[in-house]
């Protein structure tokens, strides 16, 4: 049992609703999509195989209760899931983002999954599991990187739609980096009064220029 993995590290969380925690990061290869504004396409096809218990013993080396499971698309690797409950077993905080074009139902529920809901101009929302917006639970998120105005609309069609039943500081609106400007998004949201969260990318605030391992 093993997985591809792009890189191990330990970052402060800045891409969730427990943005601002320090985390420990598996950042695994390989990716189905190629999003316009991926910031991240050194995982597309750089890494190494890792043996579950190596990745654990690299986690635990942090002392970090905190896990992010991320890529590139984690789910596109299929001991993903496994990996994700051995770090629950061992009393970790999981959570994995996903770009949600893939069957969220096969992670641990105990997960906590961030489903990135791709707006028109990641020019890759036609891959999205909308299905996967049933298959949430309470603890979990939704994120839609806005980079337009065409996007904030989809976007606040699909919450229309779909999420109306889900919490609303649950659900994150982030600008897309250098694209949108986070001051007209915030304008758009509450012009329409909606009931989501503003989210930026604290990460990139932090360190503007470094490029990995944040």
């Amino acid at each position: 049992m093993a997985l591809i993995v792009n890189e191990i590290f330990y970052s402060i969380q800045g891409e969730s609703i427990y943005s601002g925690r320090p985390c420990t990061f598996v950042r695994l290869t390989g990716c189905n999509l190629r999003c316009s504004y991926c910031d991240t396409q050194y995982a597309y096809e750089e890494g190494i195989k890792m043996k579950i218990s190596q990745i654990m013993r690299r986690v635990a080396a942090y002392k970090c209760p905190l896990v992010e499971i991320t890529g590139g698309e984690p789910l596109l690797q299929n001991d993903t899931p496994l990996l994700i409950s051995k770090l629950l077993e061992n009393g970790y905080m999981v959570m994995m983002e996903t770009n949600g074009s893939f069957d969220i139902s096969r992670v641990d529920e105990r997960c906590i999954k961030i489903v990135d809901i791709k707006c028109p101009s990641s020019n890759e929302s036609e891959k999205n599991d909308l299905k996967n917006l049933k298959r949430l639970h309470p603890k979990d998120q939704i994120k839609f990187v806005v980079g337009n105005r065409e996007d904030y609309m989809y976007a606040k069609n699909i919450i229309t739609l779909h999420c109306s039943d889900f919490l609303g500081d649950h659900i994150l609106f982030s600008p897309a980096s250098g694209i949108m400007s986070p001051a007209d998004l915030a304008a758009w949201i509450l012009e329409d009064n909606l009931n989501i969260r503003l989210h930026l990318q604290l990460h990139k605030t932090i360190w503007p220029n470094k490029k990995r391992g944040v």
